[in-house]
């Protein structure tokens, strides 16, 4: 697990960017936060950071967007609005958990059990008392999860 801060809409960015740049096909990134946490913020640079030059918008009413222009193709998903786990597969989500690219799933807590559990967690959280721009950003990998569940098996 990392936490890392940022300090304003520019490091959230170049967060995202660097994390872009590392990406690799298959891998599936969910974003939790609340409102105006910067999940978009983040998204954005991690679709920069994969070469995609095409404006990013948070697919609030289309569910998914797709973009096809950088080294991977980016699969962007916006759950909020669907009220259960059968409107997500109806979307047809694991051709692309399992596909070529790269997954972004905001409010993937909503539905824990179709997300695979080979995917990543990247935790927004505002502090107001840090400062309004301030974030604090927790990444944790499928490799903290299984740690968490062997530590956890053996009490």
């Amino acid at each position: 697990m990392k936490r890392l801060e940022t300090f304003g809409e520019q490091e959230t960015l170049e967060l995202g960017r660097r994390l872009g740049r590392q990406a690799k096909p298959g891998e599936i990134y969910c974003l939790n936060g609340d409102l105006g946490t910067g999940k978009t913020v983040f998204t954005k640079g991690f679709a920069e950071g994969l070469g995609i030059r095409e404006p990013v918008v948070s697919p609030t009413f289309t569910i998914l967007q797709i973009y096809e222009d950088g080294r991977l193709p980016l699969y962007h998903f916006d759950v909020y609005r669907l009220s259960d786990e059968e409107e997500l597969e109806e979307i047809g989500c694991e051709e692309y958990f399992y596909g070529d690219g790269v997954c972004l799933i905001e409010w993937a807590e909503l539905f824990p059990d179709v997300i695979p559990s080979q995917a990543y967690t990247i935790h927004l959280e505002k502090n107001p008392e840090r400062g309004f721009d301030y974030r604090c950003i927790t990444i944790t990998g499928p490799e903290d999860r299984e740690a968490n569940t062997h530590d956890s098996n053996r009490n």
